[in-house]
């Protein structure tokens, strides 16, 4: 049966029936399987991981496991992560192969490389400037920061990233999230002057030469298209409404939002800030929708509104659903796997390198 055909079936399948056979399926399969959740999953899938978390956790759990099989239910370039990270008899298995991400697909190698060639040109790009790529990029961009000294970053562990890149040379190419790169570097005490922004449109980035060589942080054009759905008139209609209200917010937001908000931090931080909360305390949070619906319903003590008046939901996340899930399961136990992920041996060394770097920083 092909994929397709299998998927159709499964859709046709009552769901109590679904969540019978993967938790079957998943209690068969024991310590040969891990089952990998991010936050923003949706929530029948969520609680079949095995490990729930961050990108940064996740990179860590990928790192440490022994299973044979892992399903990462998240998005594809969170699942190369994993097969960088993992030995070469374990495969990553991604259920949904549409599960992209747009921030990811803003910043590819061949843009970034014209982009270094450019900067080449008004200065030592390999005496002078470090390359720092979010998580949320392709294992081909993290190769390259792998080759050029460079690093891997989380939103939970930019400004620590950053630090060390800084130590290394006097300047930083970030890419692919402006809005992450800026509010760290910000929250760390850099100044507007000290930043330009690179537009991979434009020649040099839209930049003079004495901008570039003047920057001590050069941000690539690049967001996720959630977190740009939050305003700071968002912020300011929840105070008016609730004066005691506690704003949190995602770095991935843009620095408008960021300012109004009295928190801002990853997902584990801010999942982390509502837990020792007092009760009582309300929040208004900026991320993923899923994630904060679970935190409403994990703390009825405490008030939690989503910061914006629309929905602002990964769609590309949503994609794995327990039918994605069934099928992935079902392909480990006939060993009749499809959708595995797997990096190419040209990169895996200097991607496992730049990943390396940042699991070496805590």
């Amino acid at each position: 049966m092909t994929t397709q055909a299998l998927l159709k079936q499964l859709y046709e399948t009552p769901e109590a029936d679904l969540i019978a056979e993967i938790t079957q399926l998943k209690a068969d399969l024991g310590d040969q399987l891990l089952i990998l959740g991010h936050h923003y999953q949706r929530e029948e899938v969520f609680e079949f991981a095995d490990v729930a978390g961050d990108s940064l956790k996740l990179a860590q759990k990928a790192a440490a496991t022994d299973a044979a099989n892992i399903i990462f239910c998240g998005v594809h370039f969170m699942a190369e992560m994993a097969d960088i990270l993992t030995a070469d008899h374990q495969r990553v298995i991604l259920p949904d192969l549409a599960a992209g991400c747009s921030m990811a697909d803003m910043a590819d190698d061949e843009q970034v490389s014209r982009c270094w060639q450019e900067l080449a040109t008004i200065i030592a790009t390999d005496m002078c400037v470090t390359p720092v790529t979010y998580i949320n990029s392709t294992a081909a961009l993290k190769s390259f920061c792998g080759k050029h000294e460079g690093v891997v970053c989380t939103s939970g562990n930019a400004q620590r990233v950053m630090n060390w890149a800084w130590s290394q040379r006097e300047k930083i190419l970030f890419f692919p999230d402006q809005h992450l790169g800026q509010n760290t570097a910000l929250a760390m005490g850099l100044s507007d002057d000290d930043m330009i922004i690179w537009d991979p449109y434009l020649p040099l980035g839209g930049n003079s030469p004495q901008a570039i060589a003047h920057a001590k942080l050069i941000l690539w054009k690049g967001f996720c298209s959630v977190h740009q759905l939050f305003k700071s008139e968002h912020a300011l209609t929840m105070r008016n409404n609730h004066p005691d209200i506690q704003i949190l917010a995602h770095p991935e937001c843009s620095r408008e939002v960021c300012e109004t908000a009295d928190f801002v931090g990853s997902t584990e931080r801010i999942i982390e800030h509502v837990i020792e909360a007092e009760p009582g305390q309300s929040f208004a949070i900026a991320t993923e929708l899923n994630l904060v619906n679970r935190l409403r319903i994990q703390h009825p003590d405490k008030p939690i509104w989503f910061l914006s008046p629309m929905i602002c939901m990964c769609s590309t996340m949503f994609r794995t659903d327990l039918q994605h899930l069934c099928a992935a399961l079902r392909s480990i136990q006939k060993d009749t796997i499809t959708h595995q992920i797997k990096v190419p041996e040209e990169q895996k060394p200097w991607a496992k390198l730049s990943l390396q770097r940042m699991l070496n920083l805590g």
